[in-house]
């Protein structure tokens, strides 16, 4: 009975971590808002909110900076084995206005140097060298931004006491302002 009981407990973690076999054409690269290749430059690892900072080598779809950041969560039992210098091909969606997140069920895969090794040619059908031809055919190369356009910078600054208390100022004086001209207008009216 134990032994039943342990078949089904880990059964159930290995189907955990499939995902569906998907064909390599273009209704396949229109899901994806970024799509390119390069290598991990270095990692940041933080649990849920992990970053794997990327230097794009070639830009086959979507708008990002030759060093690009990628989110992924470190502590999902269903993660891509990041490490420092692997080469990827990335499939990604932004996930925020300028974070993209790295799936696990995308098509993203590691290059590996031992074509007897790749996995992923055995799951995807595809080749590493397949996949970057067809993705320079149909997609063609892109040249990566010097800037991350999507990146939000100064906008959640909060203000020094100075600014808020000029504000408030501002803010109070312009509420005057409004009801001075407010009543002018209507007391030239009742007349």
């Amino acid at each position: 009975m134990s032994a039943i009981l342990l078949f089904l407990f880990l059964s159930k973690f290995s189907i955990a971590c499939q995902c569906p076999v998907t064909a390599l054409n273009e209704a396949e690269l229109a899901k994806y808002d970024i799509i390119f290749k390069g290598k991990i430059k270095e990692l940041k690892l933080d649990k849920a909110r992990s970053e794997a900072v990327f230097m794009v080598n070639e830009l086959y779809k979507g708008m990002v900076s030759g060093e690009f950041k990628l989110l992924f969560d470190n502590e999902d039992q269903c993660k891509l084995e990041l490490r420092n210098g692997d080469e990827w091909i990335i499939y990604a969606n932004y996930h925020q206005i300028d974070n993209a997140k790295l799936d696990f069920c995308s098509r993203s895969r590691k290059y590996i140097k031992n074509i007897k090794e790749d996995f992923f040619e055995a799951t995807s059908g595809v080749s590493y060298d397949e996949e970057i031809a067809f993705l320079q055919t149909k997609l063609g190369l892109h040249k990566p931004l010097k800037k991350n356009p999507n990146a939000v910078e100064n906008r959640n600054i909060i203000p020094t006491s100075n600014q808020m208390i000029i504000g408030f100022i501002c803010s109070l004086l312009g509420l005057f302002l409004f009801y001075w001209i407010f009543n002018r207008l209507f007391k030239t009216k009742k007349k």
